[in-house]
């Protein structure tokens, strides 16, 4: 795999370019997000390791500016552990949210938990349509009503999951350790947060995702 890790702080990058360089991968560093964007716009690579607070960009708006030419997947890493600052990162389609300090053996361990769900996503070759929804499952498309819905990396992983399991009642729980991958820091309000934003996307046919109170959601049509 070609990682990209953006840090303004060399020693974190230093690190982080062992355990990624010991386990085969590829290593490649930014000191900024002004860098960062660059870079991908220049390269391709498999997975971002994307620090929050740096000078010249920071790493939120890094992220909405490489998710605007290139699907790569990213994980944040920040000393911000608020609630609010990890939903406005999924929001804005962050995979994961590392708080620092953090164990590198962590985050590799999430970083292939991301990649093996991506394989599985893009192995299904099918389009399925449910009314006036279609989706494609390795091209990672949702349309509604023919036209084309707008979604973050995580609202796919999330809707290919449910669909995955159609008519199977989804704990909370479940969803958050399937969908979220390796040992993920959060709670309902989480998947709660994804639901609403996916819905909102789908339109008339948010119907087919039905809540199950006090318990998760479900996939029926």
């Amino acid at each position: 795999m070609k990682i990209l890790i953006v840090d303004d702080e060399s020693m974190i990058r230093e690190v982080l370019r062992e355990y990624i360089e010991f386990e085969g991968n590829e290593a490649f560093e930014a000191e900024d997000g002004m860098e960062a964007v660059r870079l991908c716009r220049e390269n391709d690579y498999d997975i971002i390791l994307m620090d929050v607070m740096m000078p010249h960009l920071d790493g939120f708006s890094a992220v909405k500016e490489i998710k605007k030419v290139k699907d790569i997947p990213v994980i944040m890493l920040s000393a911000r552990g608020e609630e609010y600052d990890k939903l406005f990162a999924f929001e804005i389609g962050v995979d994961d949210y590392v708080t620092k300090p953090f164990s590198p053996k962590e985050v590799m361990a999430r970083i292939h938990a991301i990649t093996k769900r991506r394989k599985v996503n893009l192995s299904g070759n099918e389009v399925l349509k449910f009314e006036g929804l279609e989706v494609d499952m390795a091209g990672r498309s949702v349309y509604v009503d023919g036209v084309k819905a707008e979604l973050t990396p995580k609202e796919y992983e999330l809707l290919f999951y449910l669909i995955r399991n159609k008519g199977i009642a989804l704990t909370r729980e479940k969803l958050l350790c399937d969908v979220w991958g390796f040992d993920f820091y959060g709670d309902d309000r989480t998947v709660d947060t994804h639901i609403k934003m996916l819905r909102g996307n789908l339109k008339e046919y948010r119907k087919f995702i039905i809540t199950l109170r006090g318990l998760g959601y479900k996939f029926e049509e």
